[in-house]
């Protein structure tokens, strides 16, 4: 009999920019949640760490507590996620929170079963079969996936770069512009290019942008 040969999309499932955010049921260290239903009207970041009681989990898990209130200003929740049980999630948040003042106050998904990490591609066999992969999750209020991040085992994510592109993606839906190159609160945005020779003859007298050239032209937000 000829072996079967899986296609990489039947190894690893791995939603994408665009895709409506898989829906799964869960228990939490907030209690049971059921993704399609959770935080209606608010961004979501869900996020999965390799697993409790580890050192670079623990600054990053520290890292989105201490800096939750960001996340609240920008409508957003945070959803944590790794292949522990809830009752090692909830001894890794007293532990810490007992030997740094740092509380993890947002839900944290016990995947024991690993459901959601395969749902989400976070298990990926090459880095590891039993612990997720640092992944990141930006969800918006129609629960569409905006962008995702993943990151290996020992490589620590940069909290300043996920509340920018958070930030971002929120001010381009708001003001329907793009954001150049290291874009930042305050920066100007890059407008649309003209898409006919009116619109064209119009960005040229256009005098509220700065034109670069026809086609890369900015303005404040």
């Amino acid at each position: 009999m000829d072996k079967e040969i899986l296609l990489p999309e039947q190894v690893i499932s791995m939603p994408r920019i665009g895709d409506t955010a898989p829906d799964f049921e869960a228990v939490t260290t907030k209690g049971k949640i059921k993704m399609s239903e959770f935080a209606k009207d608010k961004w979501i970041v869900l996020f999965s760490h390799p697993a409790d009681f580890t050192p670079v989990c623990t600054t990053e898990m520290s890292g989105f507590a201490v800096r939750k209130s960001e996340f609240d200003a920008l409508n957003t929740e945070l959803l944590g996620l790794s292949i522990d049980s809830i009752h090692a999630h909830l001894g890794w948040v007293q532990n810490v929170r007992e030997n740094t003042g740092v509380y993890f106050d947002f839900p944290i998904i016990a995947d024991i079963d690993m459901k959601v990490s395969k749902l989400y591609g976070m298990l990926q066999p090459n880095e590891s079969e039993t612990a997720a992969v640092r992944a990141v999750f930006f969800i918006d209020p129609s629960k569409k996936i905006r962008l995702v991040m993943y990151y290996p085992l020992n490589v620590g994510r940069n909290m300043d770069e996920i509340l920018r592109a958070l930030d971002a993606l929120q001010m381009s839906d708001e003001h329907k512009v793009a954001m150049p190159l290291d874009w930042k609160r305050g920066d100007k945005a890059i407008c649309p290019p003209p898409k006919t020779l009116d619109a064209l003859n119009q960005r040229l007298e256009d005098k509220s942008i700065e034109k670069i050239t026809w086609y890369l032209a900015k303005k404040d937000i």
